[in-house]
């Protein structure tokens, strides 16, 4: 079985277009929709899609926002608890065309079976230039270290489309599918399959336009994650300050609280 995850947070008018492609793949069995403190506009879209597609589509809601990454966590937990083998992680404003590229990632992964696939979402770029941004160059820094770099270059959980395995299920802390790097981490400590398994140019993705203040949030978010998954290759303790800088961004408005309930709520 293959599931899809698809957070989404005020995304009226987006998230119909993600569920109509993703419908459209074959291979996917079941769409799991986290609904993300989301406005009333995108409750009714999903609600819509829900009551269409019962069979296809499971729909939870969170009335408070989980903040960013936190949903991709519930989504996980609820494809393991599914039987899902393999669980593919999409934005909810990915609007782009890129069915036939998933469909080659989730023929890739099944094929190769690998355990955590990515997608190159820069392939045209030239490495040395790449790596002179501040973001290119941690994300490259984590797969360096790791022993991943020449493999899978700055590709990240973080960014695009990407697969992961039941084996993959079975081992990772909940918590650490709010922080995407950190997946690279256990992945390579428990030397599963890691592996570039497609392509998708990052504006082939369509994912939408923000204002210069939240990506910046979003550059110091996943700079903040790389930090972390880099302590976590050194056995230090896991934070987010390098050269006299604390990158948070985002960060501080994850809700571990709120995930941590929900995975209680569901044990019980």
């Amino acid at each position: 079985m293959i599931a899809a995850v698809v957070p989404a947070q005020n995304e009226e008018y987006r998230l119909s277009r993600v569920l109509e492609h993703l419908l459209a793949i074959d291979l996917i069995d079941k769409i799991f929709v986290i609904l993300n403190g989301s406005n009333q506009l995108t409750k009714s879209e999903a609600e819509t899609y829900y009551k269409l597609h019962k069979q296809n589509i499971s729909l939870v809601s969170f009335r408070e926002p989980l903040g960013i990454d936190v949903p991709r966590a519930v989504g996980a937990n609820l494809a393991f608890s599914a039987g899902a083998d393999y669980v593919l992680f999409i934005d909810g404003d990915m609007v782009g065309e890129y069915e036939a590229e998933v469909t080659a990632l989730l023929k890739q992964t099944k094929e190769r079976q690998l355990d955590l696939a990515l997608c190159d979402c820069y392939p045209h770029n030239p490495p040395l230039e790449q790596y002179k941004e501040a973001l290119f160059y941690y994300r490259f820094l984590v797969n360096k270290k790791l022993g991943l770099a020449t493999q899978i270059k700055i590709a990240t959980p973080s960014h695009g489309p990407h697969v992961i395995s039941r084996r993959m299920l079975n081992i990772v802390p909940w918590e650490d599918y709010a922080v995407p790097p950190t997946l690279l981490v256990h992945a390579t400590w428990h030397k599963l399959k890691i592996d570039l398994a497609g392509s998708i140019p990052h504006l082939q993705l369509g994912s939408s336009i923000k204002d210069q203040t939240h990506n910046n949030l979003i550059i110091e978010t996943i700079i903040g994650d790389c930090l972390e998954a880099i302590c976590m290759i050194h056995n230090l303790p896991r934070q987010r300050y390098h050269e006299a800088k604390m990158y948070i961004g985002y960060h501080s408005q994850r809700r571990f609280d709120l995930l941590r309930e929900f995975i209680a709520g569901r044990s019980m």
